[in-house]
């Protein structure tokens, strides 16, 4: 019998190729349903107009003026699902990227910002080399495949002071919105997620974003003569829960920082009787600590008693200075130019806030619980005199009215002490012109500054104290007029926009 071999050999060349054993070719991989969604997506813009309607550029140019409200000129910025551009080109900001899955969209963005660079990029696939200041999502969440997927991606092209703004539509609006689109006023889009706020502030912790503040705004989004702007920025503010828009600002889930040095400013003004039990009862904190006494104007013996007590205490840091201005804001900022810290403190010199409590602001700064770490007074019971009713009465209001104005919680905004690292306060001080000198506490500049910078501020309770030497500087009606004042500051520089 022949063997196998011989047969093939005498068989024409077709049929041995035939007789070869057959070959098991890999099958196509199967798209995932990410890769299925973002395809749909890619599909639907690449084959739509990249100019929005008349109704959606305005739309874009009212949201634009928030973001103008929540980011510095000078940032960098990166926008996730930029479109066409026409957002970042309403924004002053030079240096800006902006990434989007429909590569027409990308070419229109190109074109509109020559300064700008451009990537034909899903945010689930965001992959960049640098990081940014801002990361800006402006409803691109709405339509996203993986909304936790590009949460978590913003991670790798951030720092620890990047923050995350998002705005997304409120869902009390859908019927609106789709009348609006069959209108002709919005342009046709995917089907929405429409998510919630909560929804949002679930996704954002899951992928380890700390949301720290979040507002509405807008109550028309189409121009009626000039009213728009009378509503969106009287009026929406006091009607939050039925606005189009929210906005959320986060930052990114803090590790613990290493031990720092700190400065513990106290100003002191007729505080004589308090300054060696300031020396004594202060901690010490971080890696080492300095108390810097800053003397305002006594008509006692404040001075002669920092002197003396600086003499008796030479194995304490304590430097002694007088401020050449007037106040206790004055006398901080003069202090905190001179400290050496690299967390900066605050502490009156009326200990009424005892000084044994420091290092729990200092925790909650090295933990990143807070950036800024505010005392608040009015959580725990006080002793008999350390605030009077009427005292009391209203800083409950102003409590109340400034974490309205700033978007944040705020208890007790004139408690004396407050803390923060140094390279923020002096990132405070740069941008200090966006307000102006107008605070003689001192406590206003440094609560409307980090609240500028978006740092998370984190209420600290402490028990409030009876003086036990001196009168209080606080005089009730004159300074309730300024507090009036800087609410109103507040209010027109950070909610009316």
């Amino acid at each position: 019998m022949s063997s196998p071999a011989s047969i093939s050999a005498t068989l024409p060349e077709e049929l041995v190729e035939l007789s070869a054993p057959l070959r098991v070719l890999p099958a196509p991989p199967v798209p995932t349903l990410l890769e299925r969604h973002l395809d749909k997506l890619r599909s639907f813009y690449d084959s739509s107009p990249v100019e929005p309607t008349a109704g959606g550029l305005f739309y874009r140019k009212l949201v634009a003026a928030h973001y103008r409200n929540f980011i510095p000129a000078n940032a960098s910025v990166l926008e996730i699902g930029c479109g066409a551009g026409h957002l970042l080109k309403i924004l002053p900001n030079q240096d800006v990227v902006g990434i989007d899955l429909s590569g027409k969209a990308v070419e229109a963005a190109r074109a509109r910002i020559p300064h700008g660079e451009f990537h034909v990029m899903a945010g689930e696939n965001l992959e960049l080399d640098r990081q940014f200041d801002f990361i800006i999502l402006s409803e691109t969440l709405n339509f996203a495949a993986d909304v936790q997927r590009i949460l978590e991606k913003a991670h790798a092209v951030s720092h620890r002071q990047t923050r995350l703004i998002l705005n997304f539509h409120s869902s009390l609006w859908r019927p609106l919105i789709a009348l609006g689109t069959v209108l002709g006023i919005r342009c046709e889009h995917p089907p929405c997620n429409w998510l919630s706020a909560t929804d949002m502030r679930n996704m954002l912790s899951l992928a380890g974003w700390d949301v720290m503040k979040q507002q509405s705004g807008l109550l028309l989004a189409i121009p009626l003569l000039g009213l728009e702007t009378l509503v969106n920025r009287f009026v929406a503010p006091l009607l939050a829960p039925f606005c189009l828009t929210v906005f959320q600002v986060a930052r990114p889930a803090q590790k613990p920082l290493t031990a720092k040095t700190v400065s513990v400013v106290i100003p002191a003004r007729n505080e004589a009787g308090n300054i060696e039990d300031a020396v004594r009862r202060t901690p010490r904190l971080g890696k080492h600590t300095e108390i810097i006494f800053i003397e305002g104007n006594s008509t006692d013996n404040t001075w002669a008693e920092i002197e003396r007590v600086k003499t008796q205490y030479p194995d304490i840091d304590i430097k002694a200075m007088r401020q050449t201005g007037k106040g206790k804001g004055n006398a901080v900022r003069e202090a905190f130019e001179v400290a050496t810290g690299e967390v900066l403190m605050i502490l009156d010199a009326d200990l009424t806030m005892p000084p044994e409590e420091l290092d729990k602001f200092y925790d909650a700064l090295i933990s990143g619980r807070a950036d800024f770490a505010n005392g608040v007074r009015l959580v725990y019971p006080m002793e008999d005199k350390a605030m009077r009713f009427c005292n009391l009465c209203a800083n409950k209001f102003f409590g109340l009215a400034f974490s309205w104005a700033l978007g944040q919680p705020i208890k007790d905004t004139l408690c004396g002490t407050k803390v923060l690292l140094k390279t923020d306060y002096e990132r405070i001080a740069a941008n200090r012109a966006h307000f102006g000198e107008f605070d003689p506490f001192g406590d206003f500049d440094l609560i409307f500054g980090a609240n500028r910078l978006h740092l998370k501020i984190g209420d600290i309770p402490i028990r409030y104290r009876d003086r036990t030497y001196g009168e209080t500087n606080i005089q009730r009606w004159r300074h309730g007029l300024l507090l009036l004042r800087m609410l109103l500051l507040a209010i027109n520089k950070i909610k009316l926009i």
